[in-house]
């Protein structure tokens, strides 16, 4: 369902006197197979410690472009106005308006565009903006307790109760990580896998994702169901002109 998430996408917010950009790498690979899929190139502004918009470019083990994704937290830290290009199976998703009391969503697929307006309810979260709402209950999930949020899903034109807890403590590159998962709040949880999360806790850092993706096979026109870890260390097979890392 969600395609968004991992969109999950992602990375740590590094308190900064002024403005920067912040460039970093998630690699994707196939959750049955574990075949390498692709790589995300991160682009975040981030402004005195808060990310303020970004861009990710989705790159094909060739190098060659698979779609791009940009996003603009003006509006809310949680719900980004964003979109969503795949041009290689003629997509795409986004959020075009966020106001106090509605999100507008949309979808375009092969040229057919649908839209959908719900409202913007307590904890609500879209894309992206999900990460910025684990980072501010981190203190809370780490004391055990479990965060309720909607997620507003572009793909499906709706918004969904999610539930969100601490499961497990776990090294992800020789470091201490802690794990959370993030699962539907009701009985369509028996039919829709849930989302693991890894984070480095004390920047509170993304360092590894599990899940529906945002990228689509173009074999099926469904989105992929990846691991995407967030990680210096480039797999085999990965592009080696990708742009260079200029900090988290």
């Amino acid at each position: 369902m969600t395609r968004t998430l991992i969109g999950f996408f992602l990375a740590s917010l590094t308190l900064m006197a002024h403005a920067e950009t912040a460039r970093f790498y998630g690699y994707a690979f196939d959750l049955e197979t574990d075949k390498y899929l692709y790589t995300e190139v991160h682009e975040q502004v981030i402004d005195e410690g808060v990310w303020k918009s970004g861009t990710i470019h989705y790159v094909a083990p060739d190098g060659s472009p698979m779609g791009k994704k940009t996003m603009d937290f003006s509006k809310s830290g949680s719900i980004p106005i964003y979109r969503l290009d795949l041009p290689y199976v003629n997509y795409a998703e986004g959020i075009s308006k966020v106001t106090d009391a509605e999100v507008a969503l949309y979808k375009i697929n092969e040229g057919q565009r649908s839209e959908k307006t719900v409202k913007r309810s307590q904890n609500l979260a879209a894309d992206s903006g999900f990460h910025n709402l684990i980072r501010d209950n981190f203190a809370a999930l780490m004391d055990g307790e479990t965060i309720k949020m909607r997620l507003a899903v572009a793909g499906n034109l709706d918004s969904y109760r999610f539930r969100l807890r601490k499961t497990g403590e776990t090294i992800f590159d020789g470091k201490p990580a802690v794990q959370f998962k993030i699962e539907l709040d009701s009985l369509l949880r028996l039919l829709v896998d849930d989302l693991q999360l890894t984070y480095e806790p004390e920047a509170r850092r993304l360092v590894a994702y599990r899940g529906i993706s945002n990228v689509h096979n173009p074999a099926t026109g469904k989105p992929y169901n990846a691991r995407i870890v967030y990680t210096d260390q480039a797999p085999e097979g990965a592009p080696d002109d990708l742009p260079p890392l200029t900090g988290r």
